[in-house]
């Protein structure tokens, strides 16, 4: 099987289950955004030595391409992928939580902004977390459209957003932290 199809050469491209939109699409840029957060996650779990954070982020990866098929899914075809895959949960959403609880409680945060880039794994991390919330964004907009069968997706991406913040901040919790000030303007 080759690589190229060819059939994305006029900026066009399949979704789960047949039709096509346009790689400028909110469906299109909403997954797309989820799959560059899954790639800096990768980054960051090849960078970190933290066992926990490795083990959290590779759950993570798996479960945000079921976040990507979904969004890849027009909610014609929703039963469709229900039939097939799995879909997001609430469960998800509060083992995230739980993972946002147990990291924070092992980190100081100071009460100012944090720069980004303290370690290279923390800057993954951070990096992983802008991706996701330009992916949250596009979310929003499909279910402001109307176009998003299952509400879970908003709440589990925002939550690991937030778990992404958290295990950025657990990566450098034995560093001091880089904070925003005027000084440095």
């Amino acid at each position: 099987m080759k690589i190229y199809t060819r059939k994305g050469d006029r900026g066009q491209t399949h979704l789960l289950f047949g039709g096509n939109t346009s790689k400028s699409g909110i469906r299109c840029e909403a997954y797309g955004s989820t799959d560059e957060a899954i790639s800096a996650m990768g980054l960051a779990r090849s960078l970190t030595k933290e066992p926990l954070v490795k083990e959290i982020l590779y759950r993570l990866q798996n479960e945000l391409f079921i976040v990507g098929a979904e969004l890849a899914t027009i909610p014609s075809d929703i039963e469709k992928f229900k039939a097939k895959y799995p879909t997001v949960t609430s469960d998800m959403v509060l083992h995230v939580e739980k993972d946002i609880d147990e990291v924070s409680q092992q980190t100081d945060l100071p009460p100012s902004f944090i720069i980004p880039g303290a370690s290279t794994g923390s800057a993954a991390l951070d990096l992983a977390r802008t991706a996701l919330g330009r992916a949250e964004r596009k979310i929003v907009s499909i279910n402001e459209l109307e176009c998003l069968d299952n509400q879970e997706i908003m709440r589990y991406v925002n939550r690991v957003s937030d778990l992404l913040f958290a295990l950025a901040r657990y990566e450098d919790r034995s560093m001091p932290f880089e904070t925003f000030t005027t000084d440095n303007i």
